[in-house]
């Protein structure tokens, strides 16, 4: 154990997960992209899904998700649409191949339905929190969650630093979790960098969302591969 202030002890090291957010990939080269940074360890691939309604951006859909799935790639997709209204695309990222879908109380007129729409297709639901929404929505559908999301930015783009306030509410709904019993995974993105990850996994976050600090941190001596910042990340969060 080091010195590094943690609220939380996961039960082993591999409770975390590190989710590279392919916003900040080369897209002229996205399979081979994903293949790298999953061979350098990385655990799951995440999507930023904007619409340029409920966010002032513009990316990726569906396709992208079922052409990644096409090319090989079988770790789990995490889909995070900033969307609105989400109940149209949910359908077509489960045809797709995501294997969590999560998006924002804000978007969706009926919460719980949106939600077990997900799950009825087979595949895990969450809900995620830009920096000022309450934590109230959770009240009446923690049993329909399996991942909760909290922005550590406002959402739209990548590139963004950290709100040190995030840490409070990841403490506060790693206390809901753990009084829930419930399996439930807690995942943060925004500004995450080697420099402030294990702070955040201390606060009670288990997966971690990080796309330009993965993507462009790639180091000389790993070629192609992004083996130095994902085994940093690593050293970090041992530390916790």
């Amino acid at each position: 154990m080091s010195n590094v202030n943690s609220d939380y002890a996961p039960g082993h090291a591999s409770d975390f997960k590190i989710a590279p957010s392919i916003l900040s990939a080369d897209f002229a080269r996205l399979g081979q992209e994903v293949d790298d940074v999953l061979a350098s360890g990385a655990d799951i691939v995440h999507f930023d899904v904007m619409d340029n309604h409920y966010v002032p951006n513009l990316t990726i859909g569906p396709m992208v998700c079922e052409a990644l799935r096409k090319h090989g790639v079988t770790a789990p997709i995490d889909a995070h649409l900033m969307v609105k209204p989400v109940d149209r695309l949910i359908g077509d990222f489960i045809d797709a191949g995501a294997s969590y879908i999560t998006f924002h109380p804000e978007a969706s007129e009926h919460i719980d339905r949106s939600l077990q729409l997900i799950r009825d297709g087979g595949v895990k639901a969450g809900l995620v929190f830009n920096p000022a929404t309450p934590l109230t929505y959770l009240d009446h559908v923690m049993d329909k969650v399996d991942m909760i999301l909290l922005m550590s930015v406002n959402p739209g783009f990548g590139g963004q630093s950290f709100l040190p306030s995030t840490l409070d509410k990841l403490r506060e709904v790693r206390s809901r979790i753990d009084a829930s019993g419930l399996d439930i995974r807690l995942e943060v993105d925004g500004g995450i960098k080697i420099d402030n990850i294990a702070e955040v996994a201390g606060a009670g976050a288990d997966t971690f969302v990080a796309g330009s600090a993965v993507f462009k941190g790639r180091r000389e001596e790993d070629a192609h591969r992004y083996d130095s910042v994902i085994r940093a990340f690593r050293n970090e969060l041992a530390k916790v």
